[in-house]
């Protein structure tokens, strides 16, 4: 009987095999991820087509709208894992009327404990509904007591989860810490140390080939950002969202929530080139694009007087025109722009730019200068003063407002859809003589796009998934998702928001406001050898 089962076993494997590789990989490439881990151990032929399948780049992601957390956490999690997928990292998004804490528990019980995961309570989500494949856009709304608002605690709801393999990197996720006891203070120096040692273990480089940033809403990321810029090489993709609750877990990362030491100001998800890859892994690459929504009005004023007021993290302010001696109050000034501009200028959201020059170091390195613009939220003005958001503005430094409007939103994302577009022809001519065969495909790729963007565009401009389009238009079926922040992070200069004059073409700008940020992943395969 033994020998029986034995040949016939032999037999259906022989039958199965007969139906050629190109066909058994198509079948195989349908399997949940589950099941196709459990195919990889009926014997050799099988796992070595599996492992070329998990192999390939991959960025599946789900949203769920389902008021039950647990049901909307298991729709996402069944949803990117209904095909092959080995991930290295996850991203959660979910809603205000769900538990933080319980929902990180559902999708790290679901996804394991060796990959890092993030879970953050985001202003929205966007992305490919779990349930009937429609694309879909959830802004939330924010109220102080959701209990006592059903209505809106019903509306409050939804799970996005993103999972990606990146073929040629390691992923590590590093927080950034920031002392309880005492004097509060970010450990920046730290985290930039931290990321370093890793990345050049990983890869014999300092600079990682990209880092995503979450912050919550209490710590200012304006200095944080200024020593990332500063440390990393020019090569180094930033890019990110602030102003989130979040949790995570990671290798050797701890969460800091009952720690009366220290506490997690922010998380970074460190992308590193793998220097110890096997013969045959391409390259992946980052591309980012960055759509601003706010356009510069007014001339150019300089700070004369300048007030912090750290407790309430304002700073008031006087200043002057450029070549007048008179210092302006707060008032004068939101007049003069008034008149300049004309329309609904206080029924909009208004900023200064201010170009700031500051020297940087990381530990006892030697400082050096560095010039960046960081935008400051203007709450009022009156006969004595201008008052901003933030600190961090000295006496000196020049500064424009900036009006978030329509206008610029839809500017942007025209601007958006065109650098998209080049970047689809730069892949099209790069694949001139690339070609796909036996299951192998040689040619460049996108393969997904996350996309961080300021709260108060979609919906609120009354044109939903107006941001989604230029990627979505671009690269149609590709995995595309996303998240409403309250404040977009994307390593550049200022050309984004049009032409700069010399002296502030060498600006940086990290920190941006009423924008969108485009994160694009590519795939350059490795060539045959010969």
């Amino acid at each position: 009987m033994a020998e029986l089962r034995q040949r016939a076993a032999v037999e259906m494997e022989a039958t199965i095999d007969s139906i050629g590789d190109d066909l058994l990989h198509n079948i195989l490439s349908r399997l949940p991820a589950l099941a196709c881990a459990n195919a990889a151990c009926v014997n050799r032929s099988w796992n070595l087509i599996i492992t070329s399948l998990l192999s390939l780049p991959n960025l599946s992601s789900a949203l769920s709208i389902n008021p039950s957390l647990q049901d909307a956490v298991n729709e996402a999690v069944d949803k990117v894992l209904s095909k092959p997928v080995r991930p290295q990292f996850a991203i959660a998004s979910v809603g205000p009327t769900f538990s933080l804490q319980q929902a990180h528990q559902l999708i790290t019980g679901k996804l394991g404990s060796r990959i890092p995961i993030i879970t953050l309570i985001s202003q929205g989500i966007f992305g490919c509904n779990a349930v009937n494949d429609e694309f879909e856009e959830v802004q939330w709304q924010f109220i102080e007591n959701d209990e006592a608002h059903p209505d809106h605690g019903n509306e409050n709801h939804g799970v996005l989860l993103t999972v990606g393999f990146f073929p040629g990197l390691k992923v590590r996720l590093i927080p950034l810490l920031s002392k309880t006891q005492g004097t509060q203070a970010l450990m920046i120096d730290e985290l930039v140390r931290n990321i370093r040692e890793c990345s050049s273990s990983v890869s014999g480089s300092t600079s990682p080939v990209a880092i995503l940033l979450f912050s919550d809403h209490e710590t200012d990321m304006k200095p944080v950002l200024q020593k990332l810029d500063y440390a990393f090489s020019p090569e180094t993709v930033i890019v990110g969202e602030g102003g989130s609750q979040f949790l995570y877990q990671g290798e050797a990362a701890v969460n800091h929530c009952n720690d009366t030491e220290y506490s997690s100001a922010a998380v970074a998800l460190s992308f590193l080139r793998d220097t110890g890859n096997p013969p045959g892994v391409g390259e992946t690459q980052f591309h980012v694009v960055l759509a601003p929504g706010i356009a510069q009005i007014g001339p150019t004023y300089k700070a004369v007087a300048v007030k912090e007021r750290p407790k309430d993290f304002s700073t008031w302010l006087t200043a002057k025109r450029e070549a007048q001696v008179e210092s302006l109050d707060g008032l004068t000034m939101l007049d003069q722009i008034y008149d300049e501009f004309g329309g609904d200028l206080y029924c909009s959201a208004l900023y200064t730019g201010v170009s700031k020059r500051r020297k940087c170091s990381i530990g006892k390195e030697r400082a050096s200068w560095i010039y960046l613009q960081e935008f400051h939220e203007v709450l009022r003005g009156d006969e004595e003063y201008l008052y901003v958001n933030g600190v961090g503005i000295r006496s000196g430094d020049p500064f424009q407002f900036y009006l978030a409007n329509a206008n610029a939103t839809r500017d942007s994302c025209n601007n958006a859809s065109n650098s998209l577009t080049c970047l689809k022809r730069d892949l099209d001519h790069q694949n001139a003589g690339r070609s796909t065969s036996n299951n192998v495909n040689s040619k460049k790729s996108v393969f997904g796009c996350i996309m961080f963007s300021c709260c108060g565009r979609g919906e609120f401009f009354l044109q939903p998934i107006l941001d989604c389009s230029p990627f979505m238009e671009n690269f149609p079926g590709i995995t595309f998702s996303g998240t409403f922040s309250a404040a977009e992070i994307a390593r550049g200069d200022l050309s984004p928001y049009g032409p700069a004059s010399e002296e502030h073409s060498s600006l940086r700008c990290c920190l941006h406001v009423y924008s969108t940020v485009y994160l694009i992943m590519s795939y350059t395969p490795a060539l045959p050898s010969t």
